[in-house]
This record gives structure tokens, C-alpha cells and sequence, in this order.
């Protein structure tokens, strides 16, 4: 039974050069998609969050400022 002309070494390299290639284009793809993902999601949690505040009447002076008295009065109780 006849075989096919083997590949040389060097065009088995290419070869695999080129699946490489092309394996790290498809990561960076998918990097960027994940990328955006998760600026989506933050995104979404802003508004959310930006909805809270709204919905309670508050401006989001108020709001920080009552966040930094919460983290301190837990740093004290922590101590």
C-alpha cells in the first residue's frame, strides 16, 4: 500500500507554527470578549447601585460619606 509524500520536519514545524498561530489569536479573541463581559457586568452593578441611591432620595456625596463612617466604625471594632 502506497503512502502520501511525508511532510519534512520543517513543514511539520510551520504547521504547527501556524496552529499556534492561530490558537493565540482565538486567546486574545476570547480575552477581549471576557474583557467586555465583565465591563458589562460592572456596568450593570453601577446602575444598580445608582438606582439604589436614587430611589432612597440620597446624592451620592451622602452616600460615600455614609460608607466611610460604616468602614471606619468596622475598623474600630476590628481593632
Amino acid at each position: 500500500m502506497a503512502r502520501g509524500q511525508r511532510k519534512t520536519i520543517e513543514e511539520k514545524i510551520a504547521a504547527k507554527q501556524e496552529v499556534i498561530d492561530a490558537l493565540m489569536t482565538r486567546v486574545e479573541s476570547e480575552k477581549r470578549e471576557l474583557d467586555e463581559l465583565f465591563q458589562e457586568k460592572k456596568r450593570k452593578e453601577l446602575e444598580a447601585v445608582s438606582d439604589l441611591i436614587e430611589d432612597a432620595g440620597l446624592q451620592p456625596e451622602e452616600v460615600a460619606e455614609m460608607l466611610q463612617e460604616y468602614m471606619r466604625s468596622k475598623a474600630a471594632v476590628a481593632s
